[in-house]
């Protein structure tokens, strides 16, 4: 495995042997980079909850050596280190005579901060995962849904400022709306923050939706393969890998490709002061039965279709609100989601207000081959030549 320089989590040779001869992590090698969120996923009992325990040494590693931001974490007082690490739990672990604001400062209190910093940072931290400390400071943990459980319990483990944050099946014991709006919030929370995450589950959407790198152990704690999302479903390293990331791994593989400029397509345009006699001769000439209406800065206004476009006016009069639009650094699966959500022929792609192209069925298509051959060739996406598709025919 390459190494890196700027690893904040490294695990050289690192196994679990019991004393009853289990094996429970076989002679690990695992660098995760700082600011990176590493997925470690698998069947139920191949180790990963261990390796994960064996960072933080709740668990002692029989082998190796388990370095934290240079540090060899067997050499670290445990609780101090455990100080230095937010942890985060499926259950969540708050204490349940205590309030939500106390909870969330448990750790600055164990480390002596003044009632004052502490009750700030609990507020500054419940606001930054959602919840009003006016509203949710004072309740107790009964008082709250699951989900707002799960978040106070991350902003526990945030609260010390920990450089490194490791999560348990966070999100397995709430509904799935829930756990996809969770997994979103802590997403855009990671971002902001710059934690170096490993993060532990046995699903492998939430994986590749959550994960830089995804870690995918077999059982006997053997690490089958370490790459990022893309790779792993569209290259699996052995049949294992191919069959625990499933025959549908090229629909997953949508919602961890991006959009990239290379795969949008000209869509029929009109601009809102056109005159309605102006839409007509467009549409005719690129023989479509609708055109996407933007205004002199190319924001997009709606659409118009041929019979929208009708005797006389103005574009601007006519036009309809267009509902079928994504972000351009939304995912593949966003705009084929939205495509049949709406049941569309195409999407726009929405740079703000401004349009960037629209995607089709062909397209959208063209642009998941050229991910899946970019890794099969081990180039950049930008450098597969494809077929270009033309002008939309709508």
């Amino acid at each position: 495995m390459d190494r890196t320089e700027d690893s904040m989590i490294r695990l050289d040779g690192v196994g679990k042997t019991y004393p009853n001869g289990t094996v429970a992590v076989h002679e690990l090698d695992l660098d995760v980079p700082g600011g990176a969120l590493a997925v470690l996923v698998g069947p139920s009992g191949c180790g990963k909850s261990t390796t994960l325990k064996m960072v933080n040494r709740l668990i002692e590693p029989t082998t190796g050596r388990i370095m934290l931001d240079g540090d060899d974490v067997t050499k670290v007082d445990p609780v101090k280190l455990r100080r230095r690490i937010g942890y985060v739990i499926q259950q969540v672990g708050l204490f349940p005579h205590q309030t939500i604001r106390t909870n969330v400062g448990t750790v600055p209190d164990l480390l002596g901060w003044d009632r004052k910093k502490t009750r700030e940072r609990a507020d500054e931290l419940l606001n930054l995962v959602g919840l009003d400390p006016d509203v949710f400071g004072r309740r107790y943990p009964s008082q709250l849904s699951g989900g707002q459980r799960q978040r106070v319990g991350v902003a526990r483990a945030l609260a010390a400022d920990p450089p490194v944050l490791l999560m348990d099946e966070p999100f397995g014991a709430v509904d799935p709306v829930v756990r996809g709006r969770l997994q979103d919030e802590f997403r855009d929370l990671q971002e902001k923050l710059g934690k170096t995450v490993m993060f532990v589950t046995h699903d492998i959407e939430e994986a590749v939706r959550m994960g830089d790198k995804v870690a995918v152990f077999e059982q006997g704690g053997r690490l089958a393969q370490y790459d990022t999302p893309a790779a792993v479903l569209g290259a699996p390293a052995d049949d294992f890998v191919a069959e625990f990331v499933g025959a549908d791994r090229g629909l997953r593989r949508l919602a961890v490709t991006p959009i990239e400029d290379a795969d949008l397509v000209r869509a029929p345009m009109v601009r809102s002061d056109d005159t309605l006699a102006e839409a007509r001769k467009t549409l005719d000439a690129d023989g479509a039965r609708w055109a996407v209406v933007l205004d002199a800065d190319d924001r997009l206004r709606g659409w118009v279709s041929l019979e929208l476009a009708q005797g006389t006016g103005m574009v601007g009069d006519r036009a309809r609100r267009m509902e079928a639009f994504v972000a351009h650094d939304d995912a593949l699966k966003d705009a084929l989601a939205t495509m049949l959500r709406h049941d569309a022929g195409w999407v726009a792609v929405l740079d703000g207000e401004r349009l960037r192209g629209v995607l089709t069925p062909d397209s959208l298509h063209a642009a998941l081959r050229r991910s899946v051959r970019a890794d099969d060739e081990g180039v950049d996406s930008g450098e597969i030549e494809l077929d270009q598709p033309g002008p939309v025919r709508v």
